[in-house]
């Protein structure tokens, strides 16, 4: 079966990879190793994040038959075994685009997180592990960037979009039938509250991009307190994923990048608009 563009772009929720390139140039700045490498890294990266987003709809082909027919794989828009063939091609794309970028040293980051995107759809997901295992692919999206160089130097900032990412995660498994409860919403809210916090004692630039990332993942947040309804948790799930743009960039220009800073936010209002097109949830 050929699967026409629009199909393959809600695959792959083709907008939410405008969330992922801030990753490794956030890794990348901090770890002092920006440069012509790190455009690669972020090609093997968006990759490696559509090859996940494309197998969780494989994985989840059963499921999305009762709860999310609209999806591709059950409204019989594209086959199963062609959302797989896609999901390994771009695994494979991802990883020959690290080797070509970074070699050995991004390779050494590059397998453990294609590995971790497989463990996380197959198997982590719907477990109590689901949104340590993908905040982890996302620490190490941070760490890929920063591997040219000592990633240690990332670990910070890799913690920052792990927390965030867990966030995230946790309040999408209520997408569908909503009440993430009282205690998760204001967990997750208060996590929001520390990233905000940490990331915005860097100076102005990344204080105001931590501002615009908290004004538009936290208000979404603050409204479950009082309104737990599923449409309600899609959209804190949709904001968190374009907010952080923001967040990237904030964490970028705390390394002293502060024009890459802002241009990594910038992509947040794109994300924002491109997802009323084609959902990044």
């Amino acid at each position: 079966m050929k699967a026409p563009l629009r199909t393959l772009a809600e695959l792959v929720r083709a907008p939410a990879a405008l969330s992922v390139p801030g990753d490794v140039v956030a890794g990348a700045s901090a770890a002092g190793t920006l440069g012509r490498r790190s455009a690669g890294l972020a090609g093997a990266s968006v990759c490696l994040y559509w090859a996940g987003m494309a197998a969780n709809d494989w994985a989840d082909r059963d499921l999305d038959a009762v709860e999310r027919p609209e999806r591709p794989i059950p409204s019989g828009r594209i086959s199963a075994p062609a959302a797989l063939g896609v999901a390994a091609g771009l695994t494979a794309v991802g990883l020959a685009l690290a080797a070509r970028a970074g070699g050995a040293r991004a390779m050494a980051v590059a397998v453990p997180l294609a590995a971790a995107v497989w463990a996380y759809d197959l198997r982590l997901k719907n477990t109590a592990a689901g949104p340590a295992g993908m905040a982890a692919c996302r620490a190490l999206d941070v760490l890929l960037g920063a591997s040219a160089g000592n990633p240690a130097r990332a670990v910070p900032a890799a913690t920052v979009i792990a927390a965030h990412t867990w966030t995230v995660t946790a309040l999408s498994r209520h997408e569908v039938a909503g009440g993430p409860g009282r205690r998760l919403s204001a967990a997750t809210l208060a996590a929001t509250a520390a990233v905000t916090a940490a990331t915005a004692a860097g100076g102005a630039v990344p204080a105001v991009l931590a501002g615009q990332y908290a004004a538009g993942y936290g208000r979404a947040q603050a409204g479950l307190l009082s309104d737990p309804a599923a449409p309600r948790v899609r959209a804190a799930v949709g904001a968190g994923i374009t907010a952080l743009p923001a967040l990237q960039g904030a964490l970028t220009a705390r390394a002293g990048r502060h024009l890459t800073g802002l241009a990594v936010a910038a992509a947040a209002p794109l994300a924002r608009l491109l997802a009323r097109k084609i959902s990044p949830t």
